[in-house]
């Protein structure tokens, strides 16, 4: 049996050193499970490390992808065969074929479409932990990259964790009527005097941008604000200096470093009834061999589709 996945060998422009592979598919190791994947959407955390980034914790050569969905074809269990889960924490996702550990499987509840879970962990799990983290009852919440799908769940979990306000910073006029039509009061990136007011009532503000307007916030910021930092989008670093309010980093990563599989699975058990309520972006499929046209697609300024890879 023959496998196909997307690879990148080298760090680069994701377009230049991504090469769409055939290779002959090894034997199943022992407590992993063999899954044929169905779906792998296109998320800045698949792409972003294969600039060199994240060049620290993330080598070439790999499989890109960290997340989507797929259906067990072989497994040490019979039980598990025929089940759809997530494969996660293994070999890439961008394949027809993933080995991925027992333990960090997660099965994927019936009432779940194969295209809500192939996107049920990046951004939804980063969203459920950090709320976890961080409570927002009864305080104003600030979010940057506002029309992002994590800032979109963090926005739509906030709200009935109980948060008095949400308000979301976003780059352009035209994304405005998306905020407010999920009930976030929309900040321009260019309205600095409105983004230094907001800031001085924020009690709470989950930043994925970071550099200047990081920055700014940064230092209107109220001491007892919580600034958590759980993303670089513009490349760039802030400057904390001596503010009021002291920085918290998050990173999904490291919070799974110290997590136990009984937990992993326990947050999904917790996670799936949100996400089915949740509003998340329609999605645009690409077969495998297109992916040049999924990561153009992506690329694409205010995009309403979310790019994801069909198997």
């Amino acid at each position: 049996m023959r496998n196909s996945a997307l690879w990148f060998r080298r760090f680069g422009e994701p377009e230049q050193v991504i090469t769409h592979e055939h290779s002959e598919l090894a034997r199943r190791t022992c407590a992993m499970l063999r899954v044929q994947m169905r779906y792998a959407p296109v998320n800045p955390s698949d792409l972003i490390p294969i600039t060199g980034a994240y060049r620290h914790r993330v080598m070439p050569p790999r499989i890109v992808g960290y997340e989507g969905v797929g259906v067990v074809s072989d497994a040490d269990n019979p039980e598990w065969i025929g089940k759809r889960v997530l494969p996660l924490r293994g070999d890439g996702t961008w394949q027809h074929w993933v080995d991925c550990p027992q333990q960090w499987a997660v099965p994927v509840p019936d009432n779940i479409p194969d295209l809500l879970a192939a996107r049920g962990y990046i951004n939804p799990l980063a969203a459920f932990v950090m709320l976890k983290q961080w409570s927002v009852r009864g305080k104003r919440v600030l979010l940057t990259a506002a029309n992002s799908s994590c800032a979109a769940l963090l926005a739509q979990w906030a709200t009935i964790q109980g948060a008095t306000e949400v308000v979301g910073v976003c780059r352009s006029e035209d994304q405005k009527p998306m905020l407010l039509q999920s009930g976030i009061r929309p900040l321009i990136t260019d309205d600095h005097e409105g983004l230094r007011i907001i800031a001085q009532q924020a009690d709470v503000v989950f930043d994925a941008v970071g550099g200047s307007l990081a920055t700014l916030l940064l230092s209107h910021l109220q001491a007892d604000a919580d600034y958590v930092s759980y993303g670089l989008l513009s490349g760039e670093p802030y400057q904390a200096k001596s503010y009021a309010s002291r920085p918290q980093r998050f990173h999904l990563r490291d919070t799974l470093a110290v997590t136990d599989s009984n937990e992993w699975q326990q947050w999904f058990v917790e996670l799936w009834p949100l996400l089915a309520s949740s509003q998340l972006p329609e999605v645009q499929l690409f077969a495998l061999e297109e992916w040049r046209d999924a990561l153009r697609e992506f690329a694409v300024s205010g995009r309403r589709y979310k790019p994801v890879l069909a198997m």
